[in-house]
């Protein structure tokens, strides 16, 4: 059978940040999306802004990548479609408040060696004179080009603060995602100050990764904020997921804090929109800086771009002079994990499994800490609650349509005949390598 619902695909893609941007908004409620109508305008869409397909918000692989061109390709996502759906209310979770059960705040350590290194970890939704959602997708190339114009001015500002305020050395790791370690990172190299360097590592953060970096402080630039948060491109690791630690619900700045401060490393400075200064209220002791208003998690009102660059420069100065008064944050042992999914996401397929308590669209788990294979976790069940809320919304498409529903039952019989073939030795599968 010859496929052609490759140009629908990239339709649904589209359907995904739709259902998430108006759960954002506010425009929808869970659980009140009509039967598959892509490209709708959700009510407070005037503007249509929908119009390409859509990617990522982080860019790291995931489990199970959803730019797909052929049948062959849509199995992985169609056996997902034996799951059932379910949208409920997100679990309470503590106030902002956190409380001496939930975390540790500790002083930093002495600097032994006379150095004081800095690693900057920057995101790239919350940059100054950003308003545009496509400048942080590289689906989009010349408005990505903006994005990464963007990012690096915000990141060089950030730099020579730094700097001024006496550090003498500063790296810088992308944890947006654009970039590999072989290739290009989102901030192009002859964009980069000199006088800082990338650096590349697992965000999966371990006692020998920080041993080796021995740095003095943690900086956050171009964060956004939580899920539910109402913020600019408000996420956390990917669409439709919430974080929420020994019942905190954090950002993702927040879980990098945490991680570090596995290792004594104090979060010190942090940039991004108004919302993301909210979600931020557990860690007073930061410089933050106010990139943008947020209106939407499309939309924003900027700043001038020259005064926020300013205040970034004054600031990052003055979380360097002040880097004895920050605090190290770690969060109690063992670690409550529980990843909620938000719509269009869905954990629904990880009931009943053993490990895990499952309820209200959330899963909850225990990990010793937030050292070495916490962070692994934790973005596999976030992966796991988007591409099962992909293949929801696929199933939905391509039942509206007599081709889609013939797609669909022919998909069902040639995942039989490849296992009837498989077992009887008639079909080998292709490389584990093959993209």
């Amino acid at each position: 059978m010859v496929c052609s619902v490759g140009d629908n695909l990239d339709r649904i893609g589209t359907d995904v940040l739709h259902r998430w941007a108006c759960v954002v908004r506010g425009s929808h409620a869970p659980g009140t999306f009509a039967s598959p109508t892509v490209n709708r305008p959700c009510e407070s869409d005037t503007n249509g802004w929908l119009n390409g397909p859509r990617q990522r918000i982080h860019r790291r692989p995931r489990l199970v990548p959803f730019a797909m061109t052929s049948c062959h390709q849509c199995v992985g996502l169609l056996i997902l479609l034996l799951i059932g759906s379910g949208c409920s209310r997100a679990p309470e979770s503590r106030s902002p408040a956190a409380d001496t059960t939930a975390r540790v705040l500790s002083s930093p350590g002495r600097n032994r060696d006379g150095a004081l290194r800095i690693l900057i970890s920057h995101d790239m939704e919350g940059l100054s004179g950003q308003a545009d959602w496509r400048t942080f997708l590289t689906r989009f190339p010349e408005h990505f080009k903006t994005g990464q114009r963007l990012l690096a001015d915000d990141v060089n500002a950030v730099i020579d603060g730094l700097f001024a305020g006496g550090a003498t050395a500063v790296d810088v790791f992308d944890q947006h995602g654009g970039g590999t370690i072989a290739g290009n990172p989102d901030i192009p190299r002859e964009l980069l100050d000199p006088r800082a360097k990338h650096v590349f590592m697992s965000e999966a953060i371990t006692a020998d990764l920080a041993a080796r970096g021995n740095y003095d402080a943690l900086v956050g630039v171009g964060e956004h904020s939580k899920t539910g948060s109402r913020g600019f491109a408000a996420h956390s690791m990917d669409l439709g997921a919430e974080i929420v630690v020994n019942g905190m619900s954090i950002t993702e700045v927040e879980l990098k804090a945490y991680q570090w401060g596995e290792f004594g490393v104090p979060l010190i400075f942090v940039s991004g929109d108004d919302r993301t200064a909210q979600d931020l209220v557990n860690f007073p002791w930061i410089e933050f800086v106010v990139t943008k208003r947020a209106v939407g998690a499309d939309s924003a009102e900027l700043r001038p771009v020259a005064e926020v660059h300013a205040e970034m420069r004054e600031k990052a100065q003055l979380a360097v002079q002040n880097v004895s008064k920050a605090k190290v944050a770690r969060l109690t042992r063992p670690v409550t994990v529980t990843i909620h999914a938000v719509p269009p996401a869905s954990l629904t397929g990880l009931r009943g499994l053993p490990g895990m308590r499952f309820g209200d669209q959330s899963v909850t788990y225990t990990e010793p800490s937030l050292q070495d294979d916490a962070f692994t976790h934790i973005d596999m069940v976030v992966a796991r609650a988007v591409v099962e809320g992909k293949a929801l919304i696929l199933h939905d498409s391509l039942s509206a349509t007599p081709q889609g529903r013939a797609l669909l039952s022919a998909t069902v019989d040639t995942y039989w005949r490849r296992w009837f073939d498989y077992e009887s030795g008639r079909w080998t599968p292709p490389s584990a390598n093959r993209h």
